[in-house]
């Protein structure tokens, strides 16, 4: 629906984005996710008209939006845009913000103001507020209604949900990609925050130094990143050294299946968390918890054994019975991943 095909971009003596290539397909949610630095913002306002690549193409339902003969700007595009905290006009009502841009009779742009707040679940009596009248959340739906009211062909979110607190922000950001599945938009979410882009997205791409290092759907960048900054970026990882053949990682905690055996020889791999299990039965291999972090929910226990070379740190769900001293049997679930050399 959307592909982006060789883009570069660079400002003065800084490459920002390096010749990348991206599909999104129609009504689907994409994740672009990467430190601050990695060029994210920048290939977001490209996509938006706000800035001009370097060099390469751009299509949106087999329409071209720039390449080295066409810039079609911003206002053209068919493409709505959500910034950070909404960025809902101050001195324009609930209502005026939303119907921003109609072009009907004041009649018809009350409809569909009135349609729009329903759809967004906010109540029609909001209309009549100032922004500063309402919480953060409801903001951030003002901001998305305003935007669908253009019926975009794509909408563009940059951390629209960084401004809000813990609970706020899972709460809209699950009712904002439940909407556009619903309205069938597709979308591109910019994002810091790797949990909130394997929450949004069916589609994730790792951006670092303004390349993708990966793309694939949220179960196999989290449980098969292609090297150690990726898997680690993408959450809490357990990486160690194994000897790897005929689909078989040999290391310190035994013998563990790899989910990618084509990769042999000495290797780094890969485990999450959730795939270590520890019971107090005396069971091989032993270990012993020499530390324990207790954060409420979870806790995170530093783990050793005189057949390990270095301690493991195992983020795990708290227990009373998780104590220093304790000695613990490890076990692991599933297959471990086999990281690029």
């Amino acid at each position: 629906m959307i592909e982006l095909s060789n883009i570069s971009k660079t400002f003065g003596q800084t490459t920002v984005l390096d010749d990348i290539s991206l599909k999104v397909k129609s009504a689907s949610r994409t994740a672009i996710v990467g430190p601050s630095g990695s060029g994210k913002t920048t290939l977001l306002r490209i996509l938006a008209g706000f800035d001009t690549p370097d060099a390469g193409q751009i299509t949106l339902r087999d329409r071209v939006l720039f390449d080295q003969n066409t810039f079609i700007p911003a206002h053209e595009r068919g493409i709505g845009f959500v910034p950070q905290e909404g960025a809902l006009f101050p001195h324009m009502k609930v209502g005026d913000n939303i119907a921003y841009g109609l072009k009907g009779s004041k009649e018809e742009n009350r409809r569909h103001v009135a349609e729009l707040m329903e759809l967004v679940s906010l109540d029609t009596r909001l209309a009549s507020h100032w922004p500063h009248e309402i919480s953060g959340g409801q903001q951030q739906r003002v901001a998305l209604a305003r935007a669908l009211a253009q019926k975009p062909a794509l909408m563009l979110l940059d951390e629209p949900f960084s401004a809000l607190d813990t609970g706020l922000r899972a709460a809209t950001r699950k009712a904002t990609a439940d909407l556009l599945e619903q309205a069938g938009v597709a979308s591109i979410l910019v994002t810091h925050d790797q949990q909130e882009a394997l929450s949004f997205a069916s589609q994730i791409a790792v951006i670092r130094n303004g390349r993708f290092t990966q793309v694939g759907s949220p179960g196999e960048v989290y449980s098969r990143p292609v090297d150690e900054e990726t898997a680690l970026f993408l959450g809490d990882a357990l990486i160690f050294p194994a000897q790897v053949s005929g689909g078989v990682a040999r290391c310190c905690l035994g013998n563990i299946p790899v989910s990618n055996p084509e990769h042999t020889g000495e290797r780094r791999i890969m485990l999450r968390p959730e795939q270590i299990m520890m019971t107090t039965a005396h069971q091989q291999p032993l270990a012993m918890i020499s530390e324990v972090d207790f954060t409420g929910h979870l806790s995170t226990l530093t783990l050793t054994s005189p057949a390990w070379p270095t301690a493991l740190q195992v983020k795990t769900l708290s227990q009373q019975h998780w104590q220093k001293g304790t000695s613990v049997s490890v076990t692991v679930t599933g297959h471990a991943c086999v990281l690029a050399a």
